[in-house]
């Protein structure tokens, strides 16, 4: 019997990021109904427009599966609803029995808003609390179950800031020329007369500066698509980048999570 596992991340790109964590345990992705692991099956929505939306993208999760396990990796579209897609997944595999059989529930969340790690820390598990969940005392440790429950607050459980702050300590390492280029484009940009109001965010935030720097990197790796692919198809988080510090403190947090060991 499988071990299965549930996370909630804030984008795709956070969804992409984990399957590249998960990867050197042998996880693969699920692309057929058929090849899915029975007991995930609840959490594949049946219903077309999603909410009523035709313009909204059905919220099936990456399933990933390995010889052992079966995790869940889905994205709540904003740090808004997390606490909400969380407690989806768990309505989904059912509250008061199969849920149980979960090895492992987290949350990766950010503070690219400029919010203390701790106060992100405290306001989800504040969030979680209301509705059943008891999360341990700090960020980035896992409570025993079952299921096991933790969060991590990206970059690091201390720093302000958000995934692309690692996906450019990877680029250091992996794409060293492409980040200085990246860098001087992005720098060029911010002093550029012929852009007005309305053109782009503020490339004088930390935050956002990150993210025009790795979209850059990605735009050039895998031109026309979406950083995401460029995530899963390159080598931002492969071989020596999972051995930086802070990228291997969240694949951490994930095997104690999953209980990978």
């Amino acid at each position: 019997m499988r071990k299965y596992g549930y996370v909630v991340v804030e984008g795709p790109h956070d969804v992409e990021f984990v399957y590249r964590l998960l990867s050197p345990f042998g996880f693969k992705r699920v692309q057929w109904m058929k090849h899915l692991d029975p007991f995930m099956s609840p959490l594949v929505p049946t219903t077309f427009p999603h909410g009523g939306d035709l313009q909204k993208r059905v919220p099936v999760p990456l399933f990933l599966q390995n010889q052992s396990h079966a995790v869940a990796v889905r994205s709540a579209i904003g740090d808004s609803r997390l606490v909400e897609t969380l407690d989806e997944g768990r309505t989904g595999i059912n509250l008061n029995s199969d849920f149980d059989l979960m090895t492992g529930v987290g949350v990766i969340l950010d503070t690219d808003r400029e919010i203390p790690a701790a106060d992100r820390y405290k306001a989800i598990k504040s969030g979680l609390a209301a509705k059943g969940f008891t999360l341990p005392n700090g960020p980035g440790t896992v409570a025993t179950g079952p299921p096991r429950i933790g969060a991590f607050v990206l970059p690091d459980n201390n720093s302000v800031g958000n995934l692309e702050d690692l996906l450019i300590e990877c680029a250091t390492t992996a794409y060293p020329s492409l980040l200085s280029t990246a860098k001087t484009h992005v720098e060029a940009t911010k002093n550029d007369p012929t852009l007005q109001e309305g053109d782009g965010e503020d490339l004088t935030k930390t935050p956002v500066y990150n993210k025009a720097v790795v979209g850059s990197i990605g735009a050039v790796l895998r031109p026309g698509k979406a950083v995401q692919v460029s995530l899963q198809d390159n080598r931002w988080l492969r071989d020596n980048t999972l051995q930086i510090p802070r990228v291997k403190a969240v694949q951490d947090f994930l095997v104690s999570l999953l209980d990978l060991v």
